[in-house]
């Protein structure tokens, strides 16, 4: 098991971390944002005096959004590089394509982005929210607010297909209506978005459910503003971040919602310190982002838990993992040691024109995750004992 031994042997050889991101490719935008809090991280680690008094090392390469390449960069940086752990990946498919990699080389991956759940691997420590931890929460402010009457439409890989189907479960539930189901490519030509926009404006749904990714989401949002679908539809993303904003003007997305688990407009000291760093490291207009967070608090995590344990082997830091919890700039998080994934914090911003986020609804507390949705009816979430309603700024 060489991967469960980067303790043995010089104490002061440095101590390596495989880190699986996009540099280029349709996703490379939100995923640089990852590998700079990954970097952020590492270097407040150093500073601290690093793991044991080891200086970490980042070892990357460019997966250029492409699954076959992340699982052949994991190979690589477990195989020749050495690395003790791997840190990354935004998209499920890529996901999907290392774990076999960890699995049958018994080593780790801490995954670094929200997804849609219904998984488990006990090689893969699962940083980012589950559907209990963002669709619910949404589906239940969308049909209380908004209306019933539901547009879905994502890009075509696992993670839209899979929110979708909850989200169908959701609304059926409440007695309403999904409209249409409409998938597109990661590099979608703007003619086939433009026929989708087309067929939402004729339609007039109360919400279209958006979980296109990419530099596609651009395209459309910029279609529906052409339409003026947003006079009388509300735009929900799962998807939609900081990031996203910047890319895309955030004019394009002002009054739209997105659900996630942190906000860079979170007024607490632990983001307030994360924003700042972030900043001083990579530029006054540099934003922070759910991805970004997510990459910095699991980095922290996992190599905090594997200094405490002295061991990468997976069983042993998930077991430190869970009995130590993190300060994260969402809020503390720890990790379930039911399922490998977070408790998280869960809750709603609505994109603004500063390019931020105004919170308006969240969770007072972390929630336990649910991956397998065990506990899935809006009726789980009762009104005034767990939802903290958020005042929108005057």
């Amino acid at each position: 098991m060489e991967y469960a031994m980067a303790w043995e042997g010089d104490p002061h050889r440095p101590f390596k971390v495989g880190a699986l991101f996009s540099e280029t490719g349709p996703t490379a935008f939100i995923e640089r944002t990852q590998w700079n809090a990954l970097q952020l991280a590492i270097t407040e680690i150093n500073l601290a005096g690093g793991l044991a008094g080891r200086e970490v090392i980042a070892v990357s390469g460019d997966a250029r959004s492409d699954p076959n390449r992340f699982s052949q960069l994991a190979e690589h940086l477990l195989d020749e590089e050495h690395v003790s752990l791997l840190i990354g990946c935004y998209m499920t498919n890529t996901r999907q394509a290392v774990v076999p990699v960890v699995e049958r080389r018994g080593a780790l991956l801490a995954y670094t982005a929200p997804y849609e759940g219904f998984e488990y691997s006990p090689n893969v420590i699962y940083g980012g929210a589950v559907p209990n931890q963002h669709i619910l929460l949404l589906a239940r402010h969308l049909i209380a607010n908004v209306g019933k009457r539901f547009y879905l439409v994502g890009t075509r890989y696992t993670f839209p297909i899979e929110s979708n189907r909850v989200m169908m479960t959701l609304v059926a539930e409440q007695k309403g209506q999904v409209l249409a189901e409409r998938y597109v490519p990661l590099d979608v030509r703007h003619r086939e978005l433009k026929a989708i926009v087309e067929d939402i404006r004729l339609k007039r749904p109360d919400v279209v459910f958006c979980t296109v990714v990419g530099e596609a989401a651009r395209i459309f949002y910029e279609l529906c503003r052409d339409a003026d679908i947003c006079a009388h539809t509300q735009i929900a993303s799962l998807t939609i971040t900081e990031a996203e904003l910047a890319l895309m003007g955030p004019e394009l997305a002002v009054g739209h919602l997105t659900a996630a688990t942190y906000f860079q407009s979170i007024n607490s000291p632990a983001n307030r310190r994360f924003v700042s760093s972030y900043k001083a490291k990579y530029g006054p207009e540099a934003t922070t982002n759910a991805m970004a967070e997510t990459a910095y608090s699991l980095t922290h995590m996992v190599l905090q838990a594997a200094a405490l344990s002295e061991s990468t082997d997976v069983a042993v830091v998930r077991a430190e993992l869970a009995r130590t919890p993190f300060e994260a700039p969402q809020g503390t998080v720890r990790l379930d040691p039911d399922n490998g994934h977070c408790y998280l914090w869960p809750r709603i911003g609505r994109a603004e024109a500063t390019g931020q986020f105004a919170i308006v609804e969240q969770s007072p507390a972390a929630m336990k995750p649910d991956p397998y949705m065990i506990n899935h009816s809006l009726e789980d979430w009762r009104t005034t004992e767990d939802i903290e309603l958020v005042p929108r700024a005057s």
